[in-house]
């Protein structure tokens, strides 16, 4: 059993059990959190649907990553990582994390002005900063990808 073989099972054990976590926070935890939210402080009972919505829509943008990590998976370990099918799923991670990147800056910038102590806008502003990051960093790899690609159908046209 190679090294890949045994990274990958407990990979997918993970990844089955996050998108399960993920399915009831989308499902029972944030409405109830923001339905409760709305009840505790009226004044703030405006942003229960917007909040809901939005947590709904960033947590679908997880689960797009982690289903298309699995199918990168099994690319992997039919040694088929180096073909045209596997920038189709890495396309889909980098549109699923730039949309996420792109909700998650817009509340942002909506809850910063509203906020009337630093902490939030701060710890805010520096998670916005690590999704960036996270979003050009994919990218990068995707680039990588695509020289091992290309390098991978070379070799095989030598040999």
């Amino acid at each position: 059993m190679s090294v890949v073989n045994r990274v990958v099972w407990p990979l997918r054990v993970l990844l089955v059990m996050l998108f399960a976590g993920l399915m009831v926070a989308q499902v029972m935890s944030m409405p109830g959190q923001f339905a409760y939210m709305a009840r505790e402080n009226p004044d703030l009972a405006y942003l229960r649907w917007p909040l809901t919505i939005w947590s709904i829509l960033e947590l679908l943008c997880v689960q797009v990553v982690i289903v298309c990590t699995w199918k990168l998976l099994t690319l992997v370990t039919s040694d088929r990582i180096f073909s045209e099918q596997s920038f189709a799923w890495v396309d889909a991670i980098i549109w699923a994390l730039g949309a996420a990147w792109v909700l998650f800056f817009g509340v942002f910038l909506y809850l910063g002005f509203l906020a009337n102590d630093p902490g939030l806008p701060i710890l805010m502003f520096g998670m916005v900063l690590v999704g960036g990051v996270l979003v050009l960093l994919v990218v990068v790899l995707r680039a990588l990808l695509r020289q091992a690609t290309t390098l991978h159908t070379d070799m095989e046209a030598v040999i």
